[in-house]
């Protein structure tokens, strides 16, 4: 059995790694990366598996039972990527694929989620045994700004009172291990999402509990928000998305209720008050 994970030396890659390595040998992981240079501290073998270049990707996947295929962090070029990745898979004889989609990506009005839908229109039409894990917000999405939100004494965003049902990337994570190690998954598409749902209001809450420094949230118009993180240093394009999926947040794009993570990970997702500790500086 030969499990392989793309985008391994990534944020969530990593951690899906270690976790895999407590489940399973080590000699049956393979980390597939376009630099095997950078994963020489993952502690399991690593092939060039470049995107762009289909000879790599076949190279990669021989021998491959498990392909999990985590989404690519470059958007716009997401869909084309993946469609190589998945026809080498099919012409590599891999048994099984699972792909980090996103969150009701079917009916998502956030603009990350055409690709997404492209990839799982592509996984389905390739006629190999799939499962698609869409995963709901990253908690680390709103506290990695916590610094900032100390020194600027508050918490910015375009999401109103819409309650985000975020996890963290280990909370993820394992439900990736628990589905490409488990049985029972095939052909099914599981909505992951935190247990509780919040607003930037709760995460501001939260941050001036832990801190001891009043800081509120102060919502801002989309185009306004989009402008500050532009002066920020962020490009054009990646803060008005950011402002864009905030605006949809504010919409309940980003609620789900249905607890599927917490009951594939067998455990309660990452509370918000454990992620905020986690980044406080």
């Amino acid at each position: 059995m030969t499990i392989a994970v793309t985008g391994a030396t990534g944020q969530l890659g990593r951690l899906v790694i270690a976790r895999l390595k407590k489940t399973v040998p080590a000699s049956g992981i393979v980390a597939l990366v376009r630099s095997p240079a950078k994963a020489a501290d993952l502690g399991v073998e690593a092939r060039e598996a470049d995107y762009g270049n289909p000879e790599t990707l076949a190279r990669a996947l021989a021998g491959v039972d498990t392909l999990l295929l985590i989404s690519s962090n470059e958007i716009g070029q997401r869909a084309a990527q993946h469609r190589n990745v998945v026809n080498a898979a099919k012409a590599a004889g891999v048994g099984r694929i699972v792909y980090t989609s996103l969150l009701h990506a079917d009916r998502s009005p956030l603009s990350l989620a055409e690709e997404h839908r492209a990839t799982e229109a592509d996984i389905k039409a390739s006629g190999l045994p799939f499962t698609i894990l869409r995963n709901g917000w990253y908690t680390e999405n709103h506290t990695g700004s916590v610094g900032a939100a100390l020194a600027g004494g508050a918490v910015i965003g375009s999401a109103g009172d819409g309650r985000i049902s975020s996890a963290t990337r280990a909370d993820y994570a394992d439900a990736a291990v628990a589905v490409v190690t488990g049985t029972g998954h095939e052909g099914r598409t599981y909505e992951l999402a935190g247990d509780e749902a919040v607003t930037l209001a709760d995460l501001a809450a939260e941050i001036s509990r832990q801190s001891g420094k009043n800081i509120p949230y102060r919502n801002l118009p989309e185009a306004d928000y989009a402008a500050i993180l532009a002066g920020f240093g962020l490009p054009e394009v990646f803060a008005k998305g950011i402002a864009s999926w905030d605006a949809d947040a504010s919409k309940g794009a980003l609620f789900d209720d249905g607890r599927q993570l917490s009951a594939l990970i067998g455990r309660p997702t990452t509370p918000l008050s454990a992620a905020v500790a986690a980044a406080l500086p």
